[in-house]
């Protein structure tokens, strides 16, 4: 039997990981935030500091769909944000100490994803979600050879 290979690259992944775990728990603190205080306020507070301009339609039209999110859908929010954290960080802890369970828990988080943020890509395309699409995909071809050479390995 074949060793296992060292594994730095699933350890970078776990990292890679736990920082959008990072991200999206401070998401969801930032939505709850907005359940104790005026949407409007901390939108518009939001925009001033970051100098955009409010009368851009892009930006007017994207503020006044986000007035009109009622407490209970930010409430829902912030819980789905909090579970994808979890889901995250399980993975992001798991790479980074080499558990096979988190090989295969990102293989499926993951692929589950791509489909969406292949519709994403579609309508509205950016460098951004190409970055985050071809690190996903990256990952998912990594993770899947990986469990494969181990399963043939173990036959």
């Amino acid at each position: 039997m074949k060793p296992r290979p060292s594994g730095r690259l699933l350890v970078l992944i776990g990292i890679y990981k736990v920082l959008e775990g990072s991200l999206l728990l401070a998401a969801g603190f930032g939505v709850l935030h907005l359940l104790h205080g005026n949407v409007e306020t901390h939108l518009l507070h939001w925009v001033h500091v970051l100098r955009v301009d409010p009368d851009n339609k892009y930006i007017h039209r994207a503020l006044e769909r986000a007035f009109a999110i009622s407490p209970k859908q930010l409430k829902e929010l912030s819980v789905g944000t909090f579970v994808y954290a979890g889901l995250r960080y399980a993975e992001g802890f798991g790479l980074a100490f080499r558990k096979k369970w988190a090989e295969y828990l990102t293989v499926i988080a993951t692929g589950v994803f791509i489909p969406l943020e292949i519709y994403e890509m579609t309508h509205h395309l950016t460098y951004v979600k190409i970055l985050v699409f071809a690190t996903n995909i990256a990952v998912l071809v990594y993770l899947i050879v990986r469990l494969r050479k181990d399963a043939m390995a173990r036959a």
